[in-house]
């Protein structure tokens, strides 16, 4: 049986790490301690670097597309892991889960459109839709006894009021870690169907779920949903491939997919980056046993940090993880505002995490952690964040 070592600290500085190597341009210090961008501190999966080694060995870089091993990769992942069998003529490459979404948002809306988020949510939600001049309407998840829920009441109205024509959803949420249920999506779905919204779906935190919890794909669920949507996948968040830029959008509608291939060839975006085609079959391929280990060493690290604030820092509820390796951290309690708490943290105690308020209405009084680091890291920086946090109760 293999094993492998999350444990183990990799040097991630000079690699031109985003989170590493830029704290100095963003006014922070040299030697942060980076818990906040959402890659990992891991390598990727053995099978996934050998199948890039031998590409780099080959030499020659030049222009790439993917063939039916593409497509057969990616079929057999996601029947295998979720029982969803995504046909080859339904895809759309892109170079990102972000650029596919303003994509979808340019193809299937026009200017001044109402395009329906559920903050607190991942800010390029907000960004998409106000880059491509389209209206922000906003349905806020309800936070009940420490667990988020769609307010569905609000949904309807808002759909109906605002007369939405597109909703993004984040599936599984980022950031408050919910995975979404199957009667949840499927209430959704009606109601989006009923008043002839387009469900534009995040699912690229899809592999990242916990036990207990199930991902369902959206476009899974029915043939009115599969042909009122698209999904956007990519391995880059489970197999830690972001800075490969690849990405899926899969849109079974034949016409909603030219109208998207159209707003991506407009901007001239045609080519794949081959390592990130040669990296996504090789992690759809081999990547399952480590991609599952992975999983259980994420939520030991979740546990982790459950306890630490069990025993120093009692007052601040960790929300409950379902998916994704970004946790939600509740610091209402706290004497400072969460844009305030994130400051004292970088400048006391040289320590980057997310404030809340980057998420929208809702996120205020929170922090977002990302715990895809060793264990020595996390620990680390848990007590950076309970010298601050303890001072301001």
């Amino acid at each position: 049986m293999t094993t492998y070592n999350f444990d183990r600290e990799i040097d991630r500085k000079k690699t031109n790490s985003l989170k590493y190597d830029f704290a100095v341009e963003r006014g922070r210090d040299v030697d942060v301690l980076p818990l906040w961008v959402a890659d990992m501190d891991f390598q990727a999966p053995k099978p996934v670097l050998d199948a890039l080694q031998n590409a780099v060995s080959h030499g020659i870089f030049g222009y790439s597309e993917v063939k039916g091993e593409y497509f057969d990769a990616l079929y057999r992942w996601f029947d295998s892991r979720f029982d969803w069998q995504p046909k080859s003529e339904w895809l759309v490459k892109t170079p990102g889960v972000v650029f596919a979404l303003a994509m979808a948002v340019r193809a299937l809306t026009k200017e001044g459109d109402s395009v329906l988020i559920q903050p607190p949510v991942y800010y390029p939600f907000f960004e998409v839709i106000r880059d491509n001049n389209r209206k922000i309407v906003e349905s806020p998840l309800l936070l009940t006894d420490g667990h988020y829920e769609i307010d569905f009441d609000d949904l309807e109205e808002k759909i109906a009021s605002q007369n939405v024509k597109l909703f993004l959803l984040c599936s599984p949420h980022n950031p408050v870690g919910r995975v979404w249920t199957k009667e949840e999506l499927q209430k959704l779905g009606e109601l989006c169907d009923r008043y002839h919204v387009f469900v534009v779906a995040d699912e690229i935190h899809c592999e990242l779920v916990y036990e207990g919890h199930d991902y369902t794909p959206f476009a899974s669920l029915s043939e009115r949903f599969r042909q009122n949507s698209v999904t956007c996948v990519s391995p880059s968040k489970a197999f830690n491939l972001a800075g490969l830029q690849i990405a899926n959008i899969i849109a079974a509608d034949e016409g909603v997919r030219r109208r998207i291939d159209r707003a991506i060839n407009i901007n001239e975006v045609c080519d794949v980056n081959p390592f990130g085609v040669i990296a996504t079959i090789a992690a759809y391929n081999e990547g399952g046993a480590w991609l599952d280990a992975l999983r259980k060493y994420l939520w030991e690290n979740y546990e982790y940090l459950c306890r630490f604030f069990e025993q120093r820092l009692p007052q601040y509820p960790v929300l409950p993880l379902e998916g994704t390796y970004l946790v939600w951290i509740d610091c209402r309690a706290s004497s400072i505002g969460s844009d305030a708490t994130t400051l004292r943290l970088q400048e006391e105690q040289k320590l980057m995490v997310n404030s809340g308020t980057l998420y929208g209405p809702g996120g205020e009084g929170f922090i977002r952690l990302n715990i895809a680091c060793p264990r020595t890291l996390l620990a680390d920086g848990l007590e950076r964040i309970a010298h601050v946090l303890v001072q301001n109760f």
